[in-house]
């Protein structure tokens, strides 16, 4: 049985679509940005296939200032083989997440987007809530949470950067760890998410919704 920490606040449902719920209105919270890179991380993936395990997870800083960093090896997100995931998307993680692995998603954000949503959870519950807005009372935002026995949980808002631009390819990279979601974008880390929901076998079910084209997602495991 999961319970939720004390500490959740209720909010006002505004919709529901299969496991998607999005809440306004809660108060923000500073999120756990990490100091350093413990040394039991996993390492972040190298540029090419087959090569030696790269540096450290991406340090905050873009690759290049104002600029777009190039593309990972796969197809982008134009013209190609075929189209991508069809969004909403689903996908099962028969094994559940666990320690190193790796979550890649990749695509464009569409030019007049509102809002995107990226859910891992369970059958019941959503164990990280991701939603970044282009326009929330004239502001860009990125909201954490999660939903547990039907309610939320304290709002994440806080963030140095938005890295997402309308019209603009964009590439999401989650690695879950022992304690928290990781998050770069872009080859730069963004943020970390807690776990709220500690049994993370359980977490079996990714989930894509709204403004965005996807040109592929991927999971895999880190060595």
């Amino acid at each position: 049985t999961v319970k939720a920490n004390p500490a959740y606040e209720g909010c006002n449902r505004t919709e529901q679509r299969q496991d998607l719920f999005v809440c306004k209105g809660q108060p923000s919270s500073n999120p756990t940005w990490p100091g350093g890179q413990p040394s039991s991380n996993p390492t972040w993936p190298g540029g090419q296939p087959g090569g030696q395990p790269g540096g450290a997870w991406p340090s905050p800083q873009p690759t290049a200032p104002g600029g777009w960093p190039s593309p990972s090896p796969g197809p982008g997100p134009g013209p190609g083989p075929g189209p991508g995931p069809v969004v909403p998307y689903r996908q099962s993680l028969p094994s559940g997440v666990y320690d190193k692995l790796l979550i890649t998603i990749a695509g464009t954000i569409k030019p007049n987007a509102d809002k995107f949503t990226v859910d891992l959870g369970t059958s019941n519950d959503l164990a990280f809530h991701f939603n970044p807005r282009f326009n929330e009372s004239g502001k860009k935002v990125i909201v954490r949470n999660s939903r547990i026995g039907d309610k939320w949980g304290k709002e994440e808002r806080d963030l140095q950067r938005f890295p997402f631009v309308q019209g603009q390819p964009f590439e999401i990279k989650i690695l879950c760890s022992q304690r928290e979601f990781k998050v770069a974008v872009n080859n730069a880390h963004l943020l970390s998410f807690q776990h709220r929901i500690t049994n993370l076998r359980a977490i079996d079910k990714l989930n894509i919704y709204y403004d965005i084209n996807l040109s592929r997602v991927h999971t895999e495991t880190l060595p």
